[in-house]
Order: structure tokens, then C-alpha cells, then sequence
């Protein structure tokens, strides 16, 4: 089996991270490899906001808590490092953009030792009043809507937790 299919099937989400800050070359290269998803028409529609400042990393996370109606609890696990994916509305396929562009940046994450998970609740989160302010500040504009958050750091857990078994039906030939 080739190392870019052992990689997808060995990656996992990982929910407890250590505080370290990855390195700017990992950062990088995930975002590089976001960048070459594939998108519809090639029209590359999709934006991604890195961040990596802790103050603004917990103010994005707590918008992102509040859509479970509890502000302080972490949604982010204490990942150094969030990008979020933006979708462009006005495209049929902007949403289905933004989710290869991360699901790119979660397998080149694990290819690199760099540990991943995808956090939901970015569309609900930018379009809060706090949220519709960030998104002002970054310059994405009013088209674009948030589709997902990828989190990035070193887990605290060590050695990798096993898949669970695909289930039977998962593949049908006709």
C-alpha cells in the first residue's frame, strides 16, 4: 500500500493537545497542500484564516462554544493553532470546496506528525454579531461563510488509537 493511502487510513481526530505551537513549516505546508484541493471549475473559491495567537484562538473558540450555549467549555481542546475554512455562498459547490480543502489539510497534517481534528459550528459562529466583526477585520467578504474549523497541535495521548471497523455495507458495487 502506498504511504498516502496508509496515511488516510491511519489518521485520526485527536481531542487533547499539548500547548506547543507547531512549527511554521509544518503550518505551512498544510496550508500549502489546502490550497491544491481540488474545487469546482478550478475556481479556488475557498479562503482559510491560520491562526495562532492564543487570545484570539480562545475568543474564536468561545464564539464557537456559545453555539452549544456554553461559552467556556473547549471546543478546541486546547489546540495551538486553528484555521478556518470559508466557503463562498454564492457558489453551488463553495461549501463542498472548503470541506476538500480541509479534508487536504487534515491528511497532510497527519502526514506530517502534526495532529488534527475538524470542529463544525463555523457557519454558525461568523454568522453571530462577534463573529460577522471578525470576519469585517479579516477582509472576507459578505459572500463567504464559514464551513469549518481545523485545529492543530501535538497530542497528549501518545501512540495512535485504532480505527474502528468499517462497517459491511459501506461500499456497494452495481
Amino acid at each position: 500500500m502506498n504511504e498516502s493511502i496508509k496515511n488516510m487510513l491511519n489518521r485520526r481526530s485527536c481531542r487533547a493537545y499539548e500547548s506547543e505551537q507547531i512549527k511554521k513549516e509544518e503550518l505551512n505546508e498544510i496550508l500549502l497542500a489546502g490550497t491544491y484541493a481540488p474545487t469546482g471549475m478550478g475556481k479556488q473559491s475557498p479562503l482559510i484564516v491560520a491562526i495562532q495567537d492564543k487570545e484570539l484562538v480562545d475568543r474564536v473558540e468561545r464564539i464557537n462554544a456559545s453555539i452549544l450555549g456554553n461559552p467556556s467549555i473547549h471546543t478546541f481542546y486546547g489546540a495551538p493553532t486553528v484555521l478556518i475554512v470559508f466557503g463562498d455562498k454564492n457558489l453551488a459547490f463553495g461549501r463542498d470546496d472548503a470541506n476538500l480543502v480541509i479534508g487536504n489539510m487534515l491528511n497532510a497534517a497527519s502526514s506530517l506528525g502534526v495532529d488534527s481534528c475538524y470542529i463544525w459550528r463555523a457557519r454558525e459562529s461568523f454568522e453571530t454579531e462577534e463573529g460577522k466583526k471578525l470576519k469585517k477585520e479579516w477582509n472576507i467578504p459578505d459572500n463567504y461563510e464559514g464551513v469549518g474549523n481545523v485545529i492543530l497541535g501535538y497530542s497528549k495521548q501518545k501512540g495512535k488509537l485504532d480505527a474502528p471497523k468499517r462497517k459491511d455495507d459501506y461500499i456497494r458495487f452495481v
